[in-house]
């Protein structure tokens, strides 16, 4: 590369039908790619195991946050009630876990959802204010009649002779280098 050339990003490969986009990422995925993604106008049933995508832990997050928000709940309730402000109602105990239900249970939404959106931020590295890929012009196609897979140059197998035949290797239509 000459100095007024740009970063290389990555390898983007276009492909004509998602059969073809499934044997591709399944190739680059024996091959111990990490940092490479497919994009297709439509799911495509299959693909997360053809990519070798295990379950998201977004789930750990919701259940982390909803933990929390019960448990927050319930010592709110007993802080302010037993320990705080006692009030003595006609005998009633200072604490019960029966009136203080409503109070655990909306907490238990509110941070499992705040949960779920921290951790889905987090684990798709948000806010990426820009994505490379934008700018190429036959990516367009991606959300209308096309199918691509993105190899990015920051991956540690990513070697530019080598990872151009392996997509080639594909039967892709095209294949271009994609800049920061």
């Amino acid at each position: 590369m000459d100095t007024n050339s740009q970063q290389l990003h990555g390898l983007l490969a276009q492909f004509d039908t998602p059969a073809d986009l499934m044997h591709a990422a399944e190739k680059i995925r024996d091959h111990g790619f990490s940092r490479w993604d497919v994009f297709s106008p439509f799911p495509i049933h299959g693909m997360d195991d053809a990519m070798g995508l295990k379950n998201s832990k977004v789930g750990w997050f919701t259940f982390v946050g909803g933990s929390t928000g019960f448990t927050v709940g319930l010592l709110m309730i007993w802080f302010m009630n037993a320990y705080d402000y006692p009030l003595i109602v006609g005998g009633k105990p200072f604490f019960s876990p029966i009136f203080s239900f409503p109070v655990a249970y909306e907490l238990t939404i509110l941070l499992g959802a705040l949960g779920t959106l921290i951790g889905m931020a987090f684990l798709n590295r948000l806010p990426r204010l820009h994505n490379p890929l934008l700018k190429n012009q036959s990516f367009k196609r991606a959300t209308d009649d096309k199918f691509f897979l993105v190899i990015e140059a920051s991956d540690a197998k990513f070697d530019l002779e080598e990872t151009r035949k392996l997509l080639e290797s594909t039967h892709p239509v095209s294949i271009e280098e994609v800049q920061e």
